[in-house]
C-alpha cells in the first residue's frame, strides 16, 4: 500500500470519526455501547488512536528510538495481541472518556484538528515509539485507521446510526489488514469458513 493512501485512510477515518461524534445526541453518552464502555468510554477509546499518534512521535523525538524495530502493522497487531488485560484495556477507555471533559464533541474536534495536521506535515519516515517497538509513521498509521474503522462502526450501531460512507475506503484498508493478521494465526482456518460464510452468520453473511 503507498504512503498516499495510508494517510488519505487514516485523514478520512478520523473524519468519519468526529462525523459521527458530531452526531451524538448530549442524552446518549452514559447510554451502554460496547461491553463496559458507555458511549463516552467508547469514544474515549476510540479517540487514543488519534492520541497515540502524538504520544509515541513526542517520544520518539524526547529520546531517539533504539532496539526493537517493528517491521509494519501486521507485525504490530501479532506483538501486542494477548499483551494487555480485557481489564486494562476497559479501564483506559473509561478514563480517556472521562478526560474529553464537559464538551466530548468540542474536545474531539480539537484532537482531529491537531492529529490530522500533524500526520500531514510529518515525515513518513518519523519514528514512534509504540508499546511493540519503534515504528515509522507511514507503517503505524494503518493500526490507527483499523481502531478508528472497528470502533466507529461499533459508535455507529451503539447509536443506531448508519455507517458513513466516508469511512468506507478505512473499513475497505482494515478489511485487508484483518486479512493479512488472521492469515498469521493458528486460527486462519477457521476465519476463512467465517469469512465465506460457514459458521452460522446471520443473514447469509459472506464475502462470496
Amino acid at each position: 500500500m503507498d504512503a498516499d493512501r495510508i494517510k488519505s485512510d487514516f485523514l478520512g477515518a478520523a473524519a468519519a470519526f468526529l462525523e459521527l461524534i458530531g452526531r451524538v445526541p448530549e442524552s446518549a453518552w452514559s447510554q451502554p455501547a460496547l461491553g463496559e464502555w458507555d458511549v463516552r468510554g467508547l469514544t474515549g477509546h476510540a479517540s487514543r488512536a488519534l492520541t497515540t499518534v502524538e504520544t509515541y512521535l513526542d517520544a520518539s523525538a524526547a529520546e531517539p528510538a533504539a532496539g526493537k524495530r517493528v517491521d509494519g502493522p501486521v507485525a504490530y497487531y501479532l506483538a501486542v495481541r494477548g499483551s494487555t488485560t480485557p481489564d486494562a484495556i476497559a479501564q483506559r477507555g473509561r478514563e480517556a472518556g472521562a478526560g474529553l471533559g464537559e464538551d466530548p464533541v468540542a474536545t474531539v474536534q480539537e484532537l482531529v484538528r491537531r492529529v490530522t495536521a500533524l500526520v500531514r506535515h510529518t515525515p513518513d519516515e518519523a519514528l514512534a515509539a509504540t508499546p511493540a517497538g519503534t515504528m515509522t509513521l507511514i507503517d503505524y498509521l494503518p493500526t490507527r485507521t483499523f481502531e478508528l474503522a472497528v470502533h466507529g462502526l461499533d459508535l455507529a450501531r451503539a447509536l443506531g446510526f448508519d455507517s458513513p460512507a466516508s469511512l468506507a475506503p478505512a473499513i475497505a484498508a482494515s478489511l485487508e489488514l484483518a486479512g493479512a493478521i488472521g492469515a498469521r494465526l493458528p486460527s486462519a482456518p477457521e476465519l476463512l469458513l467465517l469469512l465465506t460464510g460457514r459458521s452460522g452468520l446471520p443473514n447469509n453473511l459472506s464475502v462470496v
